[in-house]
């Protein structure tokens, strides 16, 4: 079920990504060459394509969400819901000093004068 849901929601990540770079930007991409033909109010005018992307990326966007919740439900599912605010309290000590280390001689070891 899950690896179903983690599919499904990278097509939809992909449908979304293309749709989005699909639609019109501020420059005019989609809308570009005038309109020509076919009246103002046609799925395939410059106004009716966008209608059409915007609305299917809405549509993609809410599947998109759907399917990541859905996917935190799957993986939710099992587990015991507890809080830390619900455990007692607990009593830490402070950690005891490590003992203070010795540092060996460092070089040779020299005989001493006698």
């Amino acid at each position: 079920m899950q690896t179903f849901l983690v599919f499904i929601e990278l097509v939809i990540a992909v449908a979304l990504i293309i749709f989005v770079l699909l639609q019109r930007s501020e420059g005019g991409a989609l809308g570009m060459g005038g309109g020509g033909g076919g009246g103002m109010g046609g799925l395939f005018s410059p106004r009716g394509a966008a209608d059409t992307l915007t609305r299917t990326t809405a549509i993609l966007a809410f599947l998109f969400f759907c399917t990541c919740l859905a996917l935190n439900l799957v993986a939710l599912h099992g587990t015991s819901r507890t809080s830390i605010l619900d455990l007692p309290a607990t009593t830490t000590t402070a950690p005891k000093a490590p003992a203070p280390v010795v540092p060996a001689p460092a070089g040779p070891a020299v005989p001493k004068p006698q």
